[in-house]
Order: C-alpha cells, then structure tokens, then sequence
C-alpha cells in the first residue's frame, strides 16, 4: 500500500484537475487526504477519478437512453431478488457487532480492510474540516465509501436511487437500474466537456446496502467498470467493509461520521503547506 499523502481539493468543474496532485507527507497508515465540500446523501454531479470517459458528439440524444432507464429501473427491482450472492462475496458489509475478526484500517465510521496495493485517499470538507469520505484505489479504479444514519423501520436504497436517477437525468446524462452483487444498482453516464470542445459522457456505477440503522453507498469508476475480475474484486472489498453506526441518537440521511487513518476523534488534524487542487468528489443530495 502506497504512502499516506495529504492533498487538497478546490471546487473546480474540470475534472481534468485532478491529474495534478502531488504527495507531501507520510504516517504509519495508506492514503490521502483530499479536501472537499460537504457531501449529503443523493447526488449525482460529479465523479471522483481514476474515470474513462466514453467520447460523444454534442448533437448526441442522451434523453432517449434516459427515457428507457425508466422502464429498466421497475425491471431491475422486479428481479433483484433473485440474483444468488457471488461466491467472491464475504458475507457483508458487516454491522460492527457481526464483523469477523480482521486487519482493518480504523475510519471511525467504516472499517476498511487492508488490501495489498490498495491507496486509500480521504475527503475532507473545505470550511469544516470533518472527514467526509473514503476513496479505496486498485489497479486504475476508484472505489467511493460514505455511510449514513438510516431509520430503524425501513431502508434509504430504493429513495436515494431513484433521487440520483433523476438527478443525473436532469443534468443531461443517463441512468439505468440492473441487479447487481448487492441487490438493485444504478449504472450513469454523466456529460462532460472534453478539452477539445466535445462532450463526452463519464460512467459510474452506484452500489447502496441497507444495513441495521445505516446505509452504506458505494461508487465504482475507472477500468472495473469494464473488466469483470476486477469489479468482483472490487465488490469483495465491499462485502468487507465494515459500519461502525454507533448507539447515539442520528437523523436519517444524517453522514456517519469518519476521522483519518491513525486519529483519534477530538485531536486537531495536523495540515502541510499549499497542496495541488482536486476536482470536488461525488456527491448525492439530501433525502427528503
């Protein structure tokens, strides 16, 4: 696992930014430190890198496509049942009470277990300082970790899905549902501008799991998006994470709370000098 860098993020619309960062200091533990808004918990805006990007011309009709992710949403939650859980899978995410003895890397809010090769980059929000997400990198691909506080008498998947799906919609991109690894996901293309001029569209997949009191979202981009092995690998880190919801008193959609690698929550963070800017991370907004 890579050295343990802090980055800084800005709120730039280019996504090309984010090629431009550079790691200033290192600590016992794996990853980076990036500096973000404040995320809520259902949009779909803009995508964290490593990304592809599918080129299209701008005379391009993503509306169709989106008009027949709607019929494919209803057929993805009539069958999702019944897609068997993977041999690849651990039996995850896992409730803290459940989780089986492992070496993890301690989030405060998540467990995320130790991966060979694996970067680990955290997202830190600009004007609070909190800790607001987890990016896990393999192999040219980006996984993005955040959990919520979720009611005790339903699941928040279904309603934050269906909010994303028109989120993206709305701002010119597609979106359809299909059974997945964990139950019912959301597939997106969202538009964007290339640097010579053409649009082209940025592909992400959206993975929700409902837990006891929480609600785990994931979101894959990059080369797994096409290649089979390394999405299982990516889908059995999911199936290994581990939610560490508490018993305090939360509102629903409310983030679960995370602190970096090796800190101890109630101790200031330490911060370097100027840092290379980011692209802002995804987002999904709030759940009404």
């Amino acid at each position: 696992m890579g050295l343990f860098s802090r980055k800084k993020r800005n709120q730039a619309e280019e996504v090309e930014a984010a090629e431009s960062t550079e790691s200033t200091e290192s600590t016992e533990s794996t990853g980076t430190v990036e500096e973000v808004d404040q995320l809520d918990p259902r949009d779909g805006r803009e995508l964290e890198e490593p990304e592809e990007l599918s080129e299209q011309d701008d005379d391009s009709e993503p509306q169709e496509a989106a008009a027949e992710s709607e019929e494919s949403d209803e057929e993805a939650e009539d069958d999702s049942a019944e897609v068997p859980r993977g041999e690849h899978l651990e039996d995850g995410p896992y409730d803290e009470a459940d989780a089986p003895d492992e070496d993890r890397i301690d989030l405060g809010g998540l467990q995320v277990p130790t991966v060979d090769g694996m970067e680990l980059r955290m997202e830190v929000d600009q004007r609070s300082g909190a800790v607001t997400g987890a990016n896990l990198v393999l192999g040219g691909s980006s996984l993005q970790v955040q959990a919520f506080a979720a009611p005790k008498t339903r699941g928040l998947w279904e309603d934050v899905r269906r909010s994303l799906r028109d989120s993206v919609v709305s701002q010119g991109g597609t979106a359809e549902t299909r059974s997945g690894a964990f139950g019912t996901e959301l597939i997106t293309r969202l538009p964007v501008k290339r640097a010579d001029g053409r649009t082209g569209y940025r592909p992400a997949r959206f993975i929700g799991v409902d837990g006891r009191r929480w609600f785990l979202r994931a979101i894959l981009t990059g080369k797994a998006l096409g290649d089979p092995e390394q999405s299982r690998r990516f889908e059995t880190l999911v199936s290994r994470l581990v939610v560490v919801r508490g018993t305090g008193a939360m509102a629903p959609q409310e983030l679960i709370g995370l602190h970096l690698p090796g800190e101890r929550p109630g101790l200031d963070q330490i911060r370097s000098g100027p840092l290379d800017p980011l692209a802002r991370g995804p987002e999904i907004t709030e759940v009404g």
